[in-house]
């Protein structure tokens, strides 16, 4: 990973410190622009099929398990088709 983009909030105040550390660069998205926070736009809409806005959130886990299973295995184009779960598996695999 070369870049990370981020909503504006206060987790990234020491987004300076991200960066020397890592080497990644962070950039922030405008507020109200879904198009510059791809990948979260599109997280948020997986989670939408399961629970839409105002659906009361169940303690029922199973069905929060199916629902954080989801995201994890949707293949991703900025991923090259695979799944976040391959990717990061192939990630660790090659670091160790």
């Amino acid at each position: 990973m070369r870049t990370l983009t981020w909503d504006q909030g206060r987790e990234m105040a020491r987004h300076q410190r991200l960066t020397h550390d890592t080497g990644v660069d962070v950039f922030f998205a405008h507020p109200h622009s879904p198009g510059e926070r791809g990948t979260n736009d599109n997280t948020n809409r997986l989670i939408r099929r399961y629970l839409p806005k105002g659906t009361p959130i169940t303690s029922h886990q199973p069905y929060l398990d199916a629902i954080a299973h989801e995201p994890g295995n949707c293949p991703r184009t900025t991923l090259s088709y695979h799944t976040p779960t391959e990717a990061f598996n192939q990630l660790i695999a090659t670091t160790h």
